[in-house]
């Protein structure tokens, strides 16, 4: 046999291998869950009750349901799950405007001391129930310039964050677009939440990469990841176009992107955040932890 052709058919024989390991080890995190933590956002399943969704979720891998109040937490408890990002805080100033929501927070300072006020209490809420991580938002920019904006949320933030690292609390602020969902929103490039990480400098406070939401923004989402892994608390999925399922339906390769994520060393929570279109929408749920358990 030709010394070339013979070792071209050994380098065949041990890239075959070596798929069929790769195969096998795929296939076993995949019947373990894989290797990062699932959760789900509660808002996306209205007409599923907590307990539903918490009992049967788990049959499938989900150890979180997310974006939820104090007051849901024994009920994800007695599942034997946690809550993976705790809701943000509502608060009213003097003149009735409702603040901490994702139009009106910590980029006007206006808003500040009822805002201190609301997650000091709601930062002490999840240190008793023992939920590590909560949402915030920048608010609209209401005429404010990027760094005007960036300024007044560092300077908001910084207020809150000594009684963050009292307790161990991660304060997450996400990365919307402003593209179709949140018209005028501040914190809707990854650039924008990292100097804004780099302001405050404090290792709890973090972003939430909202993966729907940047690829509309930006796209080059695996670069992103990798880039900027360090900035990032907590991950939402999401199909693109639409926010429904992550399947095939939509643009994005999630199981590449939960590689990438899973490869920069991040061991928490994804939280699947898309609204099913399908009947069966726990159907859908299930199959999106499917795709991210890779």
């Amino acid at each position: 046999m030709n010394i070339n052709r013979r070792r071209f058919l050994e380098a065949s024989a041990a890239v075959g291998a070596l798929a069929s390991l790769e195969t096998r080890l795929t296939a076993e995190e995949r019947a373990s869950g894989g290797t990062l933590n699932h959760s789900v956002c509660k808002w996306c399943y209205g007409q599923i009750s907590l307990d539903e969704l918490c009992a049967e979720g788990k049959k499938f891998g989900l150890q979180s349901v997310e974006l939820l109040e104090p007051k849901q937490i024994d009920t994800v408890k007695k599942h034997g799950m946690t809550c993976a990002l705790m809701s943000f805080p509502v608060a009213e100033r003097a003149d009735g405007t409702k603040v901490g929501t994702i139009t009106h927070a910590w980029n006007a300072l206006e808003n500040h001391d009822v805002l201190v006020s609301a997650y000091e209490q709601r930062i002490k809420e999840c240190a008793d129930l023992g939920i590590g991580n909560l949402i915030c938002f920048s608010g609209n920019r209401h005429g404010l310039s990027d760094d005007e904006g960036l300024h007044h949320c560092a300077v908001g933030l910084k207020r809150i964050l000594p009684t963050a690292e009292k307790h161990g609390i991660t304060i997450s602020m996400e990365l919307l677009n402003s593209k179709v969902d949140h018209k005028d929103y501040m914190c809707d490039h990854t650039a924008w939440g990292a100097e804004l990480c780099e302001a405050i400098q404090s290792d709890k406070f973090k972003l939430l990469y909202d993966i729907y939401h940047m690829q509309i923004m930006e796209g080059d989402v695996i670069a992103t990841i990798r880039d900027n892994h360090k900035y990032f608390s907590h991950y939402h999925t999401g199909g693109v176009p639409g926010r429904h399922e992550i399947d095939e339906t939509q643009e994005l390769n999630y199981p590449a992107i939960v590689r990438a994520i899973r490869d920069t060393g991040y061991s928490g929570f994804i939280g699947q955040e898309f609204l099913p279109k399908r009947d069966d929408k726990l159907a859908s749920l299930k199959q999106s932890v499917d795709i991210c358990s890779v």
